[in-house]
């Protein structure tokens, strides 16, 4: 049987021991492997085949006190018989680090020889050997693996400081931006490592000295209530403390500096309720009224920016646009407007934003009242263009027709009186002032050169009193009359009475040939 002392360790025993609860020296017997018969030596020894079986060691690091300390003896159960020589080889004696372990050769009783730190080197693994004095027997090399057991020598240190983060001002309570963590280089599977995370303050603690609350576990920070208001509190500065062994252990603190980012909670307000303008009739692209806004959003953020529409009294003819200022919405004509059909409009305009309101906003709302401006329009033919069928010889004084034009100017008492424009090239026709009843004024004649296509036409003035003068076209259509002799082109033909040839006249002439003089 193989006797393994150990010394006293309070934290992580192996498991072996665990059953033992033992805080002082202890022995522990350790059943050997499969048995091997040695043949006999000279000195009557028999060599056995035989195999060591050793749990782990587990040495605590940072130890105090003198060193070195013992941390187990190793026996081989061939000294009852003989003499045995311990010695050890591998890592932390001849191998790097060199000299933690050492091990007396008389006795087997194992050393550290200086505080081991778990975080530089976390186990390590060595060969004992034991020889008999005279060299007759020697024990299979045993392993030794030592593994540092972890104290809570190191705190937790946050990742980076400060921790930056942004969170939307309408994020609701549990709505989670951003992380803050730290790492301990302590054992990661003991609770030397378990970090827990908790606020320590907050500025500024307006609204609510809990604005924000901590995941202790994950460190994941989170909105912990209503009322983050970017236009009055843009940034936060929380204190935060991480602390292992799952909060109380080591402590460090480090900070998180939160901005607060515009949200679309601020509905555009126009500065005013009820506005009146006034717009000339007729006119398109007019512009009717500027309506400002304010907003309370961040500026020059779509949240901040406003946009308009007209929600009700719009019968097409108006527009609103938004200024290049993004604060005001600008109505203009898009269509003329007639006084004498509709001289007030009241349009309700409403103020929205380039984005969605973050919550369900009371909107901003504005009455426009436009009156329409009357202005002196020009009398109006009908139809703008008259076309009449006359024969070309009518005598002089014959009624033509009557063509009137009627002032769309009806909240005006207006007179509208009619004359002849200069473009009556040939001085045909007339007009009377008062009537507008058209005569002709000079024979008409269809083969003029006036007469284009069989058409003659006439622009006629109709004035009312401001005056205003509106046009109308008259087209005479002449229809041919049989008002011209023919005409022989060739007034002389000369014919020799001998060898007579033919003369071919004109096709004129042919027809009416017996009108003809022939010079024989």
């Amino acid at each position: 049987t193989l006797l393994v002392t150990f010394s006293s360790c309070r934290h992580h025993l192996p498991p072996i021991l665990e059953t033992f609860k033992l805080w002082s020296y202890f022995l522990i017997e350790v059943q050997p492997g499969p048995v091997l018969t040695f043949q006999e030596s000279s000195a009557g020894l028999k060599r056995r085949k035989r195999s060591w079986v050793i749990p782990p060691l587990n040495v605590p690091e940072n130890q105090r006190g003198q060193f070195p300390k013992e941390i187990a003896v190793i026996k081989s159960d061939y000294v009852k018989e003989t003499k045995m020589i311990y010695s050890i080889k591998g890592e932390g004696e001849d191998q790097t680090p060199v000299g933690v372990f050492t091990i007396n050769k008389n006795n087997g009783s194992l050393y550290v020889t200086k505080p081991l730190d778990r975080e530089t080197k976390d186990k390590y693994v060595f060969k004992c050997h034991a020889v008999s004095a005279d060299g007759e027997v020697e024990e299979k090399p045993m392993e030794i693996i030592i593994y540092v057991i972890d104290a809570n020598d190191n705190k937790p240190i946050f990742t980076q400081n400060p921790f930056l983060g942004s969170v939307p001002e309408a994020s609701p309570r549990e709505f989670e931006f951003m992380i803050a963590n730290a790492t301990d280089a302590d054992d990661p599977n003991t609770d030397n490592a378990d970090v827990r995370y908790s606020i320590i303050s907050q500025d500024p603690p307006q609204p609510d000295p809990h604005m924000f609350i901590i995941n202790s576990i994950t460190g994941g920070i989170r909105v912990n209530s209503d009322g983050l208001d970017r236009e009055n509190y843009p940034e936060y500065t929380l204190l935060i403390q991480a602390a292992d062994m799952m909060g109380n252990g080591l402590v460090s603190t480090g900070t998180a500096v939160i901005t607060v980012t515009d949200s679309n909670d601020h509905a555009p307000q126009f500065e005013k309720k009820s506005y009146t303008a006034s717009v000339p009739e007729n006119k398109v692209g007019a512009v009717v009224v500027k309506l400002p806004v304010t907003d309370g959003d961040e500026p020059q953020s779509p949240a901040w920016m406003a946009k308009f529409r007209i929600i009700s009294g719009n019968n097409g003819g108006f527009f609103i646009s938004t200024g290049p200022n993004k604060q005001e919405g600008i109505i203009t004509t898009v269509k003329p407007l007639d006084f004498e059909q509709n001289n007030k409009y009241t349009l309700l305009v409403i103020a929205e934003n380039e984005v969605p309101f973050a919550n369900p906003l009371q909107t901003s709302t504005a009455t426009v009242i436009v009156n329409v401006q009357d202005v002196n329009e020009a009398p109006v033919f009908d139809p703008v263009e008259q076309i009449i069928s006359k024969p070309e010889d009518l005598e002089v004084g014959t009624e033509l027709t009557v063509y009137t034009a009627t002032d769309p100017d009806t909240a005006r008492a207006q007179t509208v009186t009619y004359r002849i424009s200069s473009e009556d090239p040939a001085g045909w026709v007339s007009v009377d002032r008062d009537t507008g009843l058209i005569r002709v004024k000079s024979p008409m004649d269809r083969e003029s050169p006036f007469v284009k296509d069989g058409k003659y036409k006439v622009l006629i003035l109709a004035v009312d009193n401001v005056p205003a003068t509106g046009t109308g076209t008259l087209v005479i259509e002449l229809e041919d009359v049989n008002d011209n002799a023919p005409v022989i082109e060739e007034r002389e033909i000369t014919v020799c009475n001998k060898d007579s040839v033919p003369v071919l006249l004109s096709e004129l002439v042919q027809v009416q040939f017996i009108h003809a003089s022939l010079k024989l």
